[in-house]
């Protein structure tokens, strides 16, 4: 049996490609390697599955740090709004909450996969689980199908890599995409985590490990060069720091310069360092001689207050009447840039993102078909560009597995 589209991997990439071909009157066969589709799709967004981002095409190359160019063709045919329309229209209501992030109205990614799992289903997707791709089958210079672990040989008239990155290897995202890749002739750019928690030096984060902070601006600076600045939300954890601020920044941070990074928090950026000094003062002369760690606790929050006393060089037992002016500044520049130096990256097992994967430039950036051999496509995280936290990379992966079902069905029908 010779298939019209032959999927190697079961995500969010793999299964909407395999709806929409399937939806078009193709043959359809998916291979993956767990024991069920979409496991990384049912675990995204903290389980609630932040599918797309609301905006329009500039924002969304924007916050694509890496080759966002090649995707434009891609996403001028595959919009935020074309997505949300598919998911509504097989069964998902969907949200727009902050920042334009959009979810389904349950908040349960397995709606999502559901929702999936019915269009392929009812369109006849055949699907054959535990079943890991070893090898393409080429002949004249064309794929014409897989050689899976057990042997077993499966034709098809085209060949779409869908099988992910690095990133949650639990969820089946082991890397094996780039070996086929690389079989295919393919250069693989070198991978590393991203939108990954960071490692610091500075010990005191530990102190306030699950403090989650809002409004806050994390900036990073790799020497003297600003290479991120945004206002958000964060975290600080065991080993660091965390959170979407982080997280975002986290793409733009090169693993093996990791060490030359700096982070700088400002808690407070809506008040200019001046009007900071004098909230303090009015806060101070309203308790001239309650202790300044109890007098703080208007200021910050309470589990931050010693970390911030200890920059700061101050007793949390002087008296709020007895602070110095240079103290104060201490404390106000330590309120205005709490800083970290990075160590590490978190393992890329515990990245939501891989960063790196195959060359865009030997990929159609409209058709994602391989340059270097006919009949085979790529979808989603396996290729090398990657984006920000808010529903960015989902639709990069919607986007890539339209454009490349687009191509097949206008060769089925040419």
């Amino acid at each position: 049996m010779v298939y019209d589209l032959l999927i190697a991997g079961g995500g969010a990439a793999g299964c909407f490609a395999a709806a929409l071909a399937a939806g078009n009157g193709l043959r359809v066969l998916v291979l993956d390697g767990n024991d069920r589709l979409m496991h990384k799709l049912s675990i995204t967004g903290k389980g609630r599955c932040n599918l797309t981002n609301a905006c329009d095409i500039d924002t969304l190359m924007r916050n694509i740090p890496r080759n966002p160019r090649f995707l434009y063709s891609a996403f001028s045919r595959c919009t935020p709004a074309d997505v949300m329309d598919y998911f509504e229209d097989i069964g998902v209501p969907l949200k727009i909450e902050r920042g334009r992030r959009v979810f389904p109205v349950s908040d349960n990614a397995g709606d999502v996969v559901q929702a999936l799992m019915r269009e392929m289903c009812s369109n006849d997707v055949e699907m054959e689980l535990n079943t890991t791709v070893r090898r393409l089958l080429i002949a004249d210079g064309r794929c014409i199908g897989v050689q899976t672990a057990d042997g077993t040989e499966y034709r098809a008239k085209a060949v779409l890599l869908a099988t992910g990155g690095m990133s949650y290897p639990r969820t089946g995202s082991k890397g094996g995409g780039y070996r086929l890749a690389e079989q295919a002739g393919h250069t693989v750019t070198p991978r590393q985590p991203s939108l990954i928690p960071l490692e610091t030096a500075e010990t005191d984060a530990a102190e306030m490990q699950g403090l989650s902070l809002k409004n806050v601006t994390l900036t990073v600076k790799c020497g003297k060069k600003t290479v991120f600045s945004e206002l958000g939300e964060m975290l600080f954890t065991h080993f660091g720091l965390s959170g979407p601020l982080v997280l975002s920044a986290s793409c733009l941070m090169d693993a093996e310069k990791i060490a030359d990074y700096l982070l700088s928090i400002d808690l407070k950026p809506a008040l200019s360092p001046e009007q900071l000094d004098q909230r303090i003062l009015r806060d101070f002369a309203d308790v001239p001689n309650r202790a300044v760690s109890n007098v703080l606790k208007s200021l910050l929050p309470a589990s931050m207050i010693p970390v911030m006393l200890k920059r700061a060089g101050l007793d949390g037992d002087t008296k709020a009447n007895s602070v110095t002016k240079e103290q104060r500044r201490a404390l106000c520049d330590a309120v205005k840039s709490l800083t970290y130096h990075v160590t590490a990256k978190r393992p890329i097992a515990e990245a939501i993102i891989t960063r790196g994967g195959v060359s865009v430039r030997e990929v159609n950036p409209n058709t994602m078909e391989s340059k270097k051999l006919e009949g085979l496509y790529f979808a989603g995280e396996l290729l090398d560009t990657d984006a920000f936290t808010g529903g960015f990379n989902l639709q990069i992966a919607f986007a890539t597995a339209n454009a490349a079902v687009e191509a097949v069905l206008e060769r089925m029908n040419a």
